[in-house]
């Protein structure tokens, strides 16, 4: 199995320039409930990233603390309850300290019908979500997801290799109903109806500590752009999740490209900052 490449053209076809008939809501609302006391930092770069890819608002909820340094940062971000058209939760969370009324607040979410990106410390709620999910998980969280799931380990040794991990993916997005973004050197996509794509954007730079933070902000954005576009069947999700890969991919290349030949390293705001650039130049066509 060879899953086909998502290129800078699916992406742009994905994206859309606003209008001057355009608000902020026509734009897209993503709400992010991420952060915690102990990664206050994981909310500072996912709200930073879902500002810089281009959405109408980010609103905000989470710990005193992580609000402090997202107000701090953005201080555009609205931190009170309301309207939002995709969720993101779990990044910079743990399942083992989430207390009993944040559970109950994320079980809420993932039982409404708003398309949720579900990362790192909320995986363990999917399992019976009813809501529309796409997961971002890892190699080791897709395992743990997988157990959750009733489903067996990855191999460790076939875990390295695409074909299996493009085929765990589909396993995976097919017994919980939604789509997987399995993240790696390759990034793949799948659906529960068979759709699956691979991105290959990235650089190796881009492992380092809060990128998945900043991707998990890029995806929620996409996603609330193509809700408000009333897109919102599961392969359009999948294309939400394959352009935000790309989009990251490619932010991560730009931003280690500033150093000069094959690159240097680069930190998550870096990635989040290239992003405007990318996403002018996507939509201009002067990326590819």
């Amino acid at each position: 199995m060879t899953a086909k490449e998502w290129t800078g053209q699916d992406a742009a076809r994905v994206l859309r320039r606003p209008t001057a008939h355009d608000d902020k809501y026509s734009r897209g609302v993503v709400g992010l409930r991420t952060g915690s006391a102990r990664y206050p930092g994981a909310a500072m770069l996912g709200v930073e990233a879902a500002w810089r890819t281009g959405t109408g608002m980010v609103r905000y909820l989470g710990p005193e603390r992580a609000q402090d340094l997202v107000l701090q940062r953005r201080p555009e971000t609205v931190t009170a309850d309301g309207r939002v058209q995709a969720w993101v939760i779990g990044s910079g969370t743990d399942a083992a300290e989430r207390d009993a009324a944040e559970t109950a607040a994320l079980r809420g979410i993932l039982n409404d019908d708003l398309p949720v990106v579900v990362d790192a410390g909320a995986l363990d709620l999917v399992v019976g979500a009813t809501a529309p999910v796409i997961v971002t998980p890892h190699a080791r969280e897709l395992d743990r997801l997988r157990a959750d799931l009733g489903l067996s380990r990855t191999d460790a040794d076939d875990a390295r290799e695409d074909d299996a991990r493009e085929e765990a993916a589909l396993e995976t997005a097919a017994a919980f109903g939604g789509v997987v973004l399995l993240k790696g050197a390759t990034t793949i996509v799948a659906t529960a109806d068979g759709w699956i794509r691979r991105v290959s954007a990235g650089t190796p730079w881009l492992a380092t500590a809060g990128t998945g933070d900043v991707l998990a902000g890029v995806l929620g954005a996409v996603t609330a752009g193509a809700v408000a576009a009333d897109r919102v069947g599961l392969d359009d999700l999948a294309a939400c999740a394959a352009t935000a890969a790309w989009l990251h991919g490619t932010a991560g290349r730009v931003a280690s490209g500033v150093h000069g030949g094959e690159g240097g390293p680069i930190t998550a705001l870096d990635v989040a900052d290239a992003l405007p650039r990318v996403v002018a130049g996507l939509l201009s066509d002067s990326i590819a």
